[in-house]
């Protein structure tokens, strides 16, 4: 099954996900220096099934387009407006705080850094408007550096 690379786009950091829309399921999260985001989706288009790109229309959008293009596949941008405020809300869905974590205040719990492949996430269910479950135990927080 053809699969879908989200995008939410940054000067510095790049947040990505890797999803398939039939299964509603995320299968990486990712979080990628700007500067290496054309090598790594390159590698992800030659490993996997890849349908579409899809692009937050915020920060840099245009120029990782532009880098992106070459690879022939469909590139969508898609509105990412407060999708950083919304991905703060969407983490405690994914991961919800359990135990003496839960007597501390949630802004402790998350740092806004790691913040970006969340963001991916919901310009990703925004654009085919349903939620999506993890496929495994990702970790949102992870970089390619």
């Amino acid at each position: 099954m053809p699969r879908v690379i989200a995008i939410d786009p940054g000067k510095i950091k790049c947040g990505l996900v890797l999803a398939e829309i039939s299964e509603k399921k995320v299968y990486e999260a990712i979080i990628v220096k700007s500067e290496l985001l054309e090598k790594y989706v390159g590698n992800l288009i030659t490993a996997e099934d890849i349908s579409q790109i899809i692009i937050g229309n915020g920060t840099t959008s245009r120029e990782i387009i532009e880098k992106l293009y070459f690879f022939k596949k469909e590139i969508i941008t898609f509105e990412e407006k407060n999708t950083t405020y919304r991905a703060k809300a969407r983490y405690f869905e994914l991961f919800p705080i359990s135990g003496l974590k839960f007597l501390m205040p949630r802004e402790v719990l998350i740092i806004n850094k790691n913040l970006d492949a969340i963001s991916a996430l919901i310009i990703l269910e925004d654009y085919c408007k349903i939620k999506f479950t993890l496929n495994q135990n990702i970790n949102f927080k992870t970089w390619l550096k």
